[in-house]
């Protein structure tokens, strides 16, 4: 498979490639990578890419899968009813 076409996080378009340009540059966590690309900051929060990413550093590190450690999980602190946002919508104008 070509690295430059193999897309690892779908949320945010992110390749294989560009996993391993920025492993090859020191940022060898899941954490410094999604501070430089963005992975697991999409819609799915991680759920498709995290397990993939998860394998790349493991390979690229030498150790074993289970080693690396996964993101750090960030929820929402409350939740926000779509009729407030709306009805804030209006106040700006």
């Amino acid at each position: 498979m070509n690295d430059k076409l193999t897309i690892i996080c779908r949320c945010e378009d992110i390749t294989k490639e560009q996993i391993h340009e920025c492993l090859e540059k020191g940022f060898t966590n899941y954490e410094d990578l999604k501070r430089q690309l963005r992975v697991g900051m999409g819609p799915c929060q991680g759920q498709t890419c995290s397990e993939l990413i998860q394998r790349e550093i493991a390979i690229f590190l030498g150790k074993k899968y289970e080693e690396i450690s996964i993101q750090k999980t960030r929820p929402l602190i409350t939740g926000v009813k779509l009729k407030s946002i709306n009805e804030g919508t209006k106040d700006e104008s």
